[in-house]
Formats: structure tokens, C-alpha cells, sequence
């Protein structure tokens, strides 16, 4: 195989390794990651009331925001759904693909809205701008929420696209036209941004923005961390999000079969976390949730098990936003 030039910056002569070697060997912070992080001593977050975890649960409002013809798209959508490992179609519908779609908001969302409500436990939406903005009264019940059970809505990017190809101007648009759109429809516009498949632009063009608290575009750890490479150093915070503890595993080969296993899996996750907590080092879960997913009664009883037990914890448990974990890690960890 042909080695990219920049591969190799010394002679065979300097560098017994000139054919393998690359300027990046033996660097542990590169191109924006960082395989550190906190090492071996995780800070102290100091939790509310001495919590033990932060737990948060997240909710994805994407359906009518996906891949399909009808919204100008050439190929049909792909995933997560029950149709396990389908593929796009190019150039044509997806009758099926749509109308498991259609579920999420006509039924998934409004049975998991009554179950948070009713159990009084905030969550953060990630909610996709094209979205929102084809479902009034589902704004009308977040902007409820917010004002009477302490959700937040968030950014989920203003298409619920693979944003790996699409260029600069547009992602720069689609940024700038779904914080106008939760204005628009919530009356206040979004802190915290998840595009969900991002480019290695997409934190430039969010921190650029200059109205996010955060973004949850990361996987890489258990704690919010902050980042000093964009806007002349300015710190940025990110807040890590979850495809572990996430029910997209119900449309995943070898992934959940039923409630009963999603909660089992959380509440090992949570227990876990706790005692981690117990001996010194507390710290924050994420559980990810979609409304053509876990909204199925089946699955949704397996969620609802596990807020009864997430009450049954006391103070151990801090449940709460990401604006609020946020909000936290400005106060009390900011970078000096």
C-alpha cells in the first residue's frame, strides 16, 4: 500500500520506522481528542445534596426531520427503526420507513410525555428543528414542560442527517435555522447542541454560534470535560452523551429484546455508578431515548420500572438537565 507523505517525516536513515511512522506516534492529545481525560483521579463534580450520580435522560425528537423524498431528500431513510439493517433507497419513498416514523410523534412521544410528567422527572429533548416545526402541539407540550416539570429542549442540528459530507455554509445555515425555529416554536432558544453525526466542523461552527452552553457531540467519558482549541481559547464545555445505555439498542442486531432487559441494563449502569460514587469518585449517566423506539408500550414499560426505582434512591441520585449539569460545571469547575 501506498503511504500518505505526511506519513513519514524523517529519512529511512534518522528513523528506523520511516515507512510506518506518522507526526501524530506517541501523542496522547491529537486533532482534538484526548485519550487522558481525567486519568485515574476523577474530580469531584459536588453534585447537588452530595448526589452520588448525575442521571439525565434525553429524549430524541427526530422524526420528521429524516431522510425522505418529501422533505427534498434524494434517498429514503435508514435508521433506527424496526426494520433492522435497511438500507436507503435512492431516489424513491419508503412507505414502511415513513409510517414507523409517523409512530414516534403520533403515539411514542405523547406516552413517554405522560410518563415523565406524571412521574414529575425532568429530561432533556433533543429536538430536530424541521421536526418541531411540523408539530405544534408537541412544541406546545416541551414548552409546558419546561415551564412545569423542569425539561429542557435542546438542539438535536435542524435535519436528522449524517452531517459528515455537508459543507461548512450549510451546516453554518441549518445552525443558524434551528435556534430560530425553537424560538420560533418554544419561545426560547436552545443552550445545549447534539448534532448526532457530526463533522470535525461541526464544534467550530456551534462554539462560532456563541449562544450554546454545550454540546454532547462525544462519548468519551463520564464526566463533562471542557475544551480550550476553539474561539481563541475560550473555554467550551461538553457535556458526553450515550450508545450504550440507549434504547436504539432495540434496533440493533444482539441488542435489547424487550423492557425487561433495557431495564435490567440501566439499573446494573445506575448501581454501578452509585457505588463508584460511594467510594469517592460520583459521576453523570445518560439515557438515551426515541419516541418510535421506547414509545412502544412493550419497551415503555421496561422505562417505566426504572423510574420507579430511580425515585426509590433518594439523594443519591441527582436527576436533572443538561442546561443544569451545565449550569454546574460552569459554577463550580470552570477552568481558571
Amino acid at each position: 500500500a501506498t503511504l500518505h507523505p505526511q506519513f513519514s517525516t524523517m529519512t529511512s536513515s534518522e528513523n528506523p520506522y520511516s515507512i510506518s511512522s506518522h507526526p501524530n506516534d506517541g501523542k496522547s492529545c491529537y486533532g482534538g481528542r484526548d485519550l487522558i481525560g481525567y486519568g485515574a483521579r476523577t474530580p469531584d463534580p459536588k453534585w447537588p445534596k452530595h448526589a452520588k450520580v448525575a442521571l439525565n435522560f434525553v429524549l430524541n425528537f427526530e422524526e420528521g426531520g429524516e431522510n425522505c423524498l418529501l422533505h427534498g431528500d434524494s434517498e429514503s431513510e435508514k435508521l433506527l427503526s424496526e426494520i433492522v439493517g435497511a438500507g436507503a433507497i435512492q431516489d424513491q419513498r419508503n412507505v414502511n420507513m415513513e409510517s414507523l416514523y409517523d409512530y414516534g410523534t403520533r403515539a411514542g412521544f405523547w406516552r413517554l410525555h405522560r410518563l415523565f410528567t406524571s412521574k414529575r422527572i425532568p429530561c432533556t429533548v433533543f429536538a430536530v428543528g424541521m421536526a418541531l416545526e411540523r408539530n405544534p402541539d408537541a412544541c406546545s407540550a416541551m414548552k409546558d414542560a419546561v415551564e412545569n416539570n423542569g425539561w429542557e429542549v435542546a438542539s438535536h442540528g435542524y435535519r436528522w442527517w449524517d452531517y459528515q459530507e455537508v459543507s461548512e455554509d450549510v451546516e453554518r445555515e441549518h445552525i443558524e435555522r434551528t435556534v430560530a425555529i425553537h424560538e420560533k416554536m418554544l419561545g426560547k432558544r436552545p443552550v445545549g447542541m447534539y448534532q448526532g453525526k457530526p463533522n470535525v466542523n461541526t464544534r467550530k461552527l456551534v462554539v462560532e454560534e456563541g449562544g450554546f452552553l454545550y454540546d454532547s457531540d462525544s462519548y468519551a467519558d463520564d464526566l463533562p470535560y471542557w475544551t480550550m482549541e476553539y474561539a481563541d481559547g475560550r473555554p467550551h464545555l461538553i457535556i458526553p452523551y450515550t450508545l450504550s445505555e440507549n434504547d436504539m439498542r432495540f434496533a440493533s442486531p444482539n441488542g435489547f429484546s424487550h423492557g425487561g432487559e433495557f431495564f435490567k441494563y440501566l439499573k446494573d449502569s445506575l448501581d454501578y455508578l452509585i457505588e463508584e460514587g460511594r467510594e469517592g469518585a460520583p459521576k453523570m449517566m445518560s439515557v438515551g431515548l426515541h419516541c418510535r423506539l421506547v414509545g412502544h408500550p412493550g419497551r415503555a414499560a421496561g422505562l417505566k420500572e426504572f423510574l420507579e426505582y430511580v425515585n426509590s434512591l433518594g439523594n443519591d441520585v441527582y436527576v436533572c438537565t443538561r442546561e443544569q449539569i451545565a449550569n454546574h460545571w460552569y459554577q463550580h469547575h470552570y477552568p481558571m
